[in-house]
C-alpha cells in the first residue's frame, strides 16, 4: 500500500519570506513528476478562520469549494497545483484549541488535565495525517509564522513527534529562511541563517534542506559555508531568488534541482519533470503582444494582498489575450462626481471589488455610473454587482431612495437586502435565519450552481448554460425589484437554479458590463484563465485599441512585464 510522505516547511529570521509560494512551487514540480501531491497551510493564530479579519491586517481570504475561509496561501497552492482544496488543508491555532475544548467538554478526555502536549499536538498531528487519507503521493505542510515565534511552538513540537511517528523516510524538513545581500559590503550575509537555523535545532528540528531567500543567485563559496555551519549536505542548500514573475518560480526551483534532491531524500519515483506548459506560460508572460490599464476600485488597496486573486485572476485574463495588464489600484473613497474624471482617466476598463461595511460605497457606486455613462468595460465582483444595482435603480429608474440594507436599514426602496431563507446545497435544504440573529457564519459560502441565459455575454464566456462558482456574502438581490429592473434595461444573466437569487447581470446598450454575485477569481488558475476575466481584458484591451485609435491586431512592445 503506498504510503503518503510528508514535506514540512518552516521560515525563519522574517515573516512574509515567500514560504506559500516556495510550497506551491515545490508541489508544481512534484506533480509535474507524476505524482499527487495536496498541500496543507498551519497559521498560528487564534482566530477559527480568517473570515473576521481585516483584509488589511491579513490579506484576502481564500474561500473554498466547500465553504471554508481560509488563509491566501491556498489561493497559491490551487493556481499552481490546478487541484481544489478544502477545510482540511487550513487550521489555525483557534481551531485547534477549540476542537480539543470541545472533546473536553464532551468528556473525550475521561476527566484528564488537557495540556498542550499531548492533547493539543495530538489534534495538530491528527490534522496532518488526515491528508493521507486519500493515498496522496505527498502533503506539503506549510507552518506559518516564524520559527522563535510563541504561537508556532506546538505545531512545531507536532511535526518533531511526527518524524519519529512516521520515520525518516517520510518526514523532510525544508526551512526557508533569509539571506540578505548588504551593499556596503558588497557581500551576501549567512548569520541571520544560521541563528535561524540554530533557533529551529533548539526545539529539535533538523532542517534538511535550507532555502536562501535572496535578491540573487548565492554562490557555491556560500551555500559550502551554510552546509557546514548548519550540517546538512552542501547539494541541500538553494537559493530562492527574487523573481519579476512568481510563475517563473517553479522553473527557478527547477534548474537549482530542488525536486531532484527531494525525490532522492524521500525516495520517491525516478522520473524528469514536464515543465513545458510552465515554460510556454512563462514565455507569454515574457513576450506579450499587447498591454492594457485596469482600475481596481476597492477600499482595501492599501494591501495588495486584500485582493491577491483578484490581481491574479487579471493577470490570468492577460495571458489568455496575451497581453500585459496594468493594474492601478484606486481608493474608491477619492471617487467622487468632482474627481471621477481626473481619478479614472486613462483606464481601458474598471473593475469594483467586493468587500463589507458602508466605508467607500459612495465611490464604487460612482465608479459604477461613470463606467455605464463612458461605455468602459466594468466586472462588478459581490459588493461589486450590489452597487452596480444601487446606481441602476437610483440613475436609470429614479429610485433616488435605492440602497442595500447592509449600509441603510431605513432606505426606501432596498434594493439590495439580507436575504432569510435560501437554499443551501452543501446541506441540500432550505436554510432560514433570524434577521437580529448574530451574522457571524451566517453567509452563503463556498459553491453554488447558477443557470445562464442563453445570448448573454455570460453565456458567450462559459459557453454552458449550467457553472457553479464560489460565494461569500450575506447580502442579495431584492426580488421585489427584479420586473423593475428588467423592464429598465437591466439583464439578469444568471440565476440560481430555482429562480429565487440573482447570481449574475448585466447591459445589453454597453461594451461590456456584467456583474456576479460570486467570486470567480478564486478558480481562475494561470494555466486555466477564467472565462470572465479572460472575456473582460479582451473588452479592455479592445476598448483601449479604439480610444487610442490604433488598429485592433496591432503587437506592442515585448519588454513588458505581466506581473505587475
Amino acid at each position: 500500500m503506498r504510503e503518503t510522505k510528508f514535506i514540512f516547511i518552516t521560515g525563519g529570521v522574517l515573516s512574509s519570506l515567500g514560504k506559500g509560494m516556495a510550497a506551491a512551487s515545490l508541489g508544481t514540480l512534484l506533480k509535474a513528476r507524476g505524482l499527487s501531491v495536496t498541500i496543507q497551510k498551519l497559521d498560528p493564530y487564534i482566530n477559527i478562520d480568517p473570515g473576521t479579519m481585516n483584509p488589511t491586517q491579513h490579506g484576502e481570504v481564500f474561500v473554498t469549494d466547500d465553504g471554508a475561509e481560509t488563509d491566501l496561501d491556498l489561493g497559491h497552492y490551487e493556481r499552481y497545483l490546478g487541484t481544489a482544496l478544502s477545510q482540511k488543508n487550513n487550521y489555525t491555532s483557534g481551531s485547534i484549541y477549540y476542537s480539543v475544548i470541545t472533546k473536553e467538554r464532551r468528556g473525550d478526555y475521561l476527566g484528564g488535565t488537557v495540556q498542550v502536549i499531548p492533547h493539543i499536538t495530538d489534534e495538530i498531528k491528527l490534522a496532518i495525517c488526515g491528508l493521507a487519507e486519500n493515498k496522496t503521493d505527498v502533503a506539503i505542510v506549510e507552518i506559518g509564522g516564524t520559527v522563535g515565534d510563541i504561537e508556532s511552538q506546538p505545531f512545531l513540537e507536532a511535526i518533531r513527534q511526527l518524524r519519529g511517528d512516521l520515520g525518516k523516510d517520510r518526514c523532510l524538513f525544508i526551512h526557508l529562511t533569509l539571506v540578505p545581500y548588504l551593499a556596503a559590503a558588497g557581500e551576501h550575509k549567512t548569520k541571520p541563517t544560521q541563528h535561524s537555523v540554530k533557533e529551529l535545532r533548539s526545539i529539535g528540528i533538523h532542517p534538511d534542506i535550507i532555502l536562501c531567500r535572496c535578491e540573487s543567485q548565492v554562490s557555491m563559496e556560500l551555500k559550502r559555508k551554510i552546509a557546514h555551519f548548519c550540517d546538512v549536505d552542501e547539494d541541500a542548500v538553494f537559493s530562492s531568488v527574487d523573481v519579476d514573475s512568481v510563475y517563473k518560480l517553479p522553473l527557478e526551483f527547477y534548474k537549482e534541482g530542488l525536486d531532484q534532491k527531494v525525490a532522492i531524500m524521500l525516495r520517491l519515483p525516478a522520473r524528469n519533470a514536464d515543465l513545458s506548459a510552465w515554460e510556454h506560460l512563462v514565455s507569454v508572460l515574457s513576450k506579450p503582444r499587447d498591454s492594457v490599464t485596469i482600475g481596481i476600485v476597492g477600499k482595501y488597496v492599501s494591501l495588495k494582498e486584500a485582493y491577491k486573486s483578484l490581481h491574479e485572476a487579471l493577470v490570468h485574463g492577460g495571458i489568455a489575450n496575451e497581453a500585459k495588464v496594468d493594474l492601478q489600484y484606486i481608493n474608491s473613497e477619492e471617487v467622487t462626481p468632482e474627481t471621477e474624471a481626473r481619478v479614472l482617466a486613462g483606464l481601458d476598463g474598471i473593475l469594483v471589488p467586493g468587500g463589507f461595511g458602508e466605508r467607500g460605497v459612495a465611490g464604487k457606486i460612482c465608479t459604477v455610473r461613470y463606467a455605464r455613462e463612458n461605455k468602459i468595460p466594468f466586472f462588478g465582483i459581490c459588493l461589486g454587482l450590489q452597487c452596480a444595482v444601487i446606481e441602476f435603480a437610483r440613475n436609470v429608474l429614479g429610485l433616488g431612495g435605492a440602497d442595500s440594507e447592509e449600509f441603510a436599514v431605513d432606505a426606501e426602496h432596498k434594493v439590495i437586502y439580507l436575504m432569510t431563507e435560501w437554499f443551501d446545497y452543501h446541506k441540500n435544504a432550505r436554510v432560514r435565519r433570524d434577521k437580529d440573529s448574530d451574522k457571524g457564519g451566517t453567509m452563503r459560502l463556498g459553491a453554488y450552481p447558477c443557470l445562464i441565459r442563453e445570448g448573454s455575454l455570460a453565456f458567450a464566456a462559459y459557453g454552458s448554460k449550467a457553472i457553479s462558482e464560489r460565494h461569500r456574502h450575506r447580502y442579495e438581490v431584492n426580488n421585489k425589484y427584479r420586473d423593475a429592473l428588467e423592464a429598465g434595461g437591466l439583464v439578469l444573466s444568471g440565476l440560481s437554479p430555482d429562480g429565487d437569487l440573482v447570481e449574475m447581470i448585466e447591459l445589453s446598450d454597453h461594451p461590456w458590463f456584467l456583474g456576479c454575485q460570486f467570486h470567480p477569481e478564486f478558480k481562475s488558475t494561470p494555466m486555466n484563465p477564467h472565462p470572465l476575466f479572460r472575456d473582460f481584458v479582451r473588452a479592455a484591451l479592445k476598448n483601449g485599441r479604439g480610444r487610442q485609435d490604433r488598429d485592433f491586431a496591432e503587437p506592442v512592445s515585448s519588454k513588458a512585464d505581466l506581473s505587475s
